[in-house]
């Protein structure tokens, strides 16, 4: 079972992330619009990135660019403790051709509202390509599937509805989550905390 305190200290563009004594695991996921530094202060992780794990160690670094998907693991399930800081980064991709106009147009549409349903089929056939070469062009640039990226780009909002002070139910239904026990498991699976819980452990930095 996954142990361990973590607190989320906000501000208007800078996120930390404090974890301590922690045994929690973070699956494959991206950041679409942050660089993401982490410092161990404590124990070690495996951190894939790119399809390639390296181990961090007390007094270490990693450091990951927006669309980069990595995940996170601790080794031997021994705990960690280790601060994470997210930067806002500018579009790191402008002037791409033509073929990838599409991704980021895709990509910005999700992002602008992710609680809208995207038909990645009817896109497809408004640029004439098949919709199986669209979904591969997307990950190839974004680093996830469409499905995958709305789905995480729907948590990302609530979690910013939660520290806004709306309720679990609020930011379920307001994220595009008809069921909240859907709302819960995905939420879970990216934050590693429930909705309720997340809430608990936001701090508004001044």
């Amino acid at each position: 079972m996954e142990s361990g305190n973590t607190i989320y200290y906000k501000s208007d563009d800078t996120d930390w992330i404090s974890c301590f004594n922690s045994t929690r695991t973070y699956p494959l996921h991206t950041h679409a619009t942050h660089v993401t530094i982490g410092y161990l202060m404590e124990g070690m992780v495996s951190v894939l990135c790119n399809g390639e794990a390296r181990l961090c160690r007390k007094g270490e670094s990693y450091y990951i660019l927006p669309d980069t998907p990595h995940a996170l693991a601790p080794v031997n399930d021994m705990p960690y403790s280790m601060i994470s800081i997210c930067l806002p980064a500018d579009n790191m991709q402008d002037g791409a051709d033509n073929e990838m106009s599409y991704t980021k147009k895709l990509k910005q549409m999700i992002l602008d509202a992710p609680e809208n349903s995207v038909s990645v089929a009817d896109m497809a056939r408004q640029i004439s390509v098949s919709p199986y070469h669209m979904i591969r062009q997307f990950k190839a640039a974004c680093g996830l599937t469409p499905h995958q990226f709305l789905i995480q780009c729907r948590v990302r909002k609530a979690q910013k509805l939660l520290e806004d002070g709306k309720s679990v139910v609020e930011a379920a239904y307001a994220t595009g989550f008809c069921d909240q026990s859907h709302f819960d498991r995905c939420f879970y699976k990216i934050v590693r905390l429930t909705p309720s819980g997340y809430k608990r452990s936001v701090k508004r930095l001044a």
